[in-house]
């Protein structure tokens, strides 16, 4: 039988988690918690947000080399509505450093956070993704987040899952909280 190197991935795919309802970046934090425990070394890649007071950026800081997450916007607000162009120039960042990273090789998971909605917007170009998408490396994994997941991602995506709002406490007037929605 080959001997598996456990710290490399033999097969990366990409994720997809899209949808109205809450749990898309906790989804893809919870895989990256999972796959700290095997060893694996994970980046996460926030576009559109920006708010450094946030529960996955202060545990990052903790788990330094293992997690690293990246934010390129100045928004500091922990509920992003519908983007406008002023994110491009930060969605724009974040992309470069995107391909960046995916040509190092340094990580064997990167999440792209909420780059679901910066296609969704045209701050990024559908095309351009899906071309570096298919041509990602074979072992690194991807994970899209975001809500309105072009239908071209979901098609060549390997994982779709769609979150569907049912209920939210924000309907009762209920803050985000620390801790659980941040």
């Amino acid at each position: 039988m080959p001997k598996v190197n456990r710290n490399k991935l033999q097969q990366g795919l990409i994720q997809v988690y899209t949808g109205n309802g809450k749990g898309k970046t906790t989804a893809a934090l919870g895989l990256a918690l999972r796959a700290i425990g095997w060893n694996y070394k994970v980046c996460m890649i926030q576009f559109i947000k920006g708010n450094k007071e946030i529960g996955e950026i202060k545990i990052s800081k903790k788990l330094i080399p293992k997690l690293s997450i990246h934010q390129f916007c100045q928004n500091k607000k922990y509920s992003i509505g519908k983007p406008d162009q002023k994110y491009q120039e930060s969605v724009g960042a974040a992309w470069k450093f995107f391909l960046k990273t995916l040509a190092e090789k340094k990580y064997d998971i990167i999440i792209l956070d909420e780059i679901n909605n910066a296609i969704k917007y045209k701050l990024l170009n559908v095309d351009e993704v899906i071309e570096v998408l298919k041509n990602k490396p074979k072992n690194i994994e991807l994970i899209l987040t975001g809500r309105g997941a072009p239908k071209k991602i979901i098609k060549i995506a390997d994982l779709v899952t769609e979150m569907k709002l049912i209920k939210h406490p924000f309907y009762k007037g209920i803050k985000a909280r620390r801790g659980i929605e941040y």
